[in-house]
Order: C-alpha cells, then sequence, then structure tokens
C-alpha cells in the first residue's frame, strides 16, 4: 500500500521558515517518478507549488513561490522536502505531496498530470 505523509506544517510569522517533508512508504521513487508539493487555501483551488523529477532533480516552481521555496529530494530516505523562507500570508493552506509515475514536472505541477498517489496534507498557517 503507497502512502505519503507530509510534516513539518505549523504556525509561522511572516518573514519565516518552515521545512515540509513528505516520506513515501510502500513505493520506491526512482528515475520514473515526479512528486510535488500543492496546496489548498480555503475557498480556493488545489494548485502545484513545486514538483521535482526523481531521476535529474530537475524542478518546477509557481511563479508566487520562485525564489522563496526550494524543494529537495533525499533518494535514501525516499523523502521529498520543502523548504519555505520569507513566508508570505498568502501561503497559508494545507499542503500535499503527491507522486505519479510521470518525468514532466510541469505536466505534473502545472497541468495536474499523472497524480497517482496523495498525501493526507499538513497544514501551513502564516499569520502575526
Amino acid at each position: 500500500q503507497v502512502q505519503l505523509v507530509e510534516s513539518g506544517g505549523g504556525l509561522a510569522q511572516p518573514g519565516g521558515s518552515l521545512r515540509l517533508s513528505c516520506v513515501a512508504s510502500g513505493i520506491t521513487l526512482d528515475i520514473y517518478h515526479t512528486i510535488g508539493w500543492f496546496r489548498q487555501a480555503p475557498g480556493k483551488e488545489r494548485e502545484g507549488v513545486s514538483c521535482i523529477n526523481y531521476n535529474d532533480g530537475s524542478a518546477y516552481y509557481a511563479d508566487s513561490v520562485k525564489g522563496r521555496f526550494t524543494i529537495s529530494r533525499d533518494n535514501a530516505k525516499n523523502t521529498v522536502y520543502l523548504q519555505m523562507n520569507s513566508l508570505k500570508p498568502e501561503d497559508t493552506a494545507v499542503y500535499y505531496c503527491a507522486t505519479g509515475g510521470i518525468t514532466n514536472v510541469q505536466a505534473m505541477c502545472l497541468w495536474r498530470h499523472g497524480l497517482d498517489y496523495w498525501g493526507k496534507g499538513t497544514l501551513v498557517a502564516v499569520s502575526i
């Protein structure tokens, strides 16, 4: 059974930082996979934040997070991270990780292709 478990969410002040982790079990992430972070704010549609190709490390970032968020992976731990710096109130959302057998990071993040498995999410709240 494939499971994706997110952690690291919480309350942060504007300008602060958080690091999210997503551990995958029941699946070996390899050259055929992309894994990404998505978020859903109250009353809004889920959007792709950042996706990384597990083979070559190529990454996609939404314009709203470029220069502030960094996605990375640890192949040995079957884990992907999202380092979030310079947080803004508009970053407040439930953050989900997802993966699938697709190698195109833009296709997954922007066009929502290949989303085979989802985690249950972790809440990030940015407020004074």
